[in-house]
């Protein structure tokens, strides 16, 4: 029988599936049936430094609503302050003592002061490990590319100093040079790294002439951009790699540890189908190994890496070339019906 386990961020894994940030693991009840599903750890769903401060301002307005319309007071309500990430960590602790799994805390701010203070808290609340999200869209024009890295490179330098619990950073891929950007981070002091970041964009009602919100789920296949980053770091990094993002079938996961990451993040999957699937993809993913002769995980991972394949294009514009160069060959072998 296949051994499926793992180590990521130096956490012993029973497999190479967790669960991304989501609703799903938001409740003791959610995150119970994801372990019994198979999940072999879990990432709670993200605290917002925006979110928090929007619930601020909202509190105030309603406080001050009635503020000063009896001459004999100034308000008719005592006291009271928003009390900002003290829910989200209540909640968060109670789901990391309900399960046996590692829970990983995930945390996105927009201010140095923030990262450092939630981080310290989220680590207080017991969890095994933290998922730093580093979307942000940037919103100044006289900012360089250079200087919004620099940033994050700092405040990892300065968690790696104030932590003592392991984090990995999850990004986007639209930075100047990620490889670079990855690798800064990674000498700074980070654990790993979850390629890549589901990005929620714009959508405009054109009846109603108005922004509108939909439920964003990731499709199969999109993953293959951080299939590319991962194939590309695996043994030039420190650091662990996580792929991310549209990974539904026991083909994608074996995919991803093919180009050489550790484990992978499910989540759209989840919610389409339901958490027992994760339970049928692992199984899928023993069959095969069994099928191939493997034992265990390491003995097949990286294989199709950048660093293994020696000299090899694919990673770059292979596959580029080879339409170009045999486009028959390609269209024949995926006829357009």
């Amino acid at each position: 029988m296949a051994n499926l386990n793992v180590e990521f961020m130096g956490l012993h894994l029973k497999n190479p599936i967790i669960v991304g940030a989501c609703t799903l693991s938001a409740s003791v009840e959610g995150a119970q049936e994801l372990e019994r599903a198979g999940a072999a750890a879990i990432v709670y769903k993200s605290l917002f430094e925006e979110q928090i401060q929007m619930e601020r301002a909202q509190l105030a307005d309603e406080l001050d609503e009635y503020t000063d319309r009896n001459a004999e007071m100034t308000s008719i309500f005592p006291a009271i302050e928003h009390a900002g990430a003290k829910a989200h960590i209540m909640k968060l602790s109670e789901v990391k003592n309900a399960v046996s799994i590692p829970v990983i805390a995930s945390l996105n701010c927009i201010y140095d002061v923030t990262w450092f203070d939630y981080a310290k808290q989220l680590e207080d609340a017991g969890v095994d490990a933290l998922e730093l999200n580093f979307y942000q869209m940037p919103g100044d024009v006289d900012k360089t590319a250079a200087q919004l890295e620099d940033e994050k490179v700092e405040i990892v330098k300065t968690l790696k100093k104030r932590l003592s619990i392991p984090f990995c950073i999850k990004l986007s891929p639209y930075y100047t040079n990620t490889l670079n950007f990855v690798n800064r981070l990674d000498q700074a002091g980070a654990a790993a790294f979850v390629l890549f970041n589901r990005l929620f964009q714009p959508e405009i009602d054109i009846h109603a002439e108005r922004h509108v919100t939909n439920f964003n789920l990731s499709h199969q296949g999109d993953y293959k951009l951080g299939l590319r980053y991962v194939g590309l770091l695996y043994k030039k990094i420190a650091g662990g790699l996580c792929g991310a993002n549209g990974i539904y079938t026991y083909e994608d996961v074996l995919q991803m540890l093919l180009s050489g990451a550790g484990i992978v993040q499910m989540v759209s999957a989840l919610y389409k189908n339901d958490p027992s699937y994760i339970a049928q993809v692992l199984s899928e993913l023993e069959q095969w190994m069994d099928k191939k002769g493997y034992k265990s995980i390491d003995e097949f991972r990286g294989k199709l890496s950048d660093n293994e394949l020696k000299a090899s294009d694919i990673y770059y514009r292979a596959q580029y070339l080879d339409f170009i160069l045999h486009p028959e060959e390609i269209i024949n072998k995926y006829p357009m019906r």
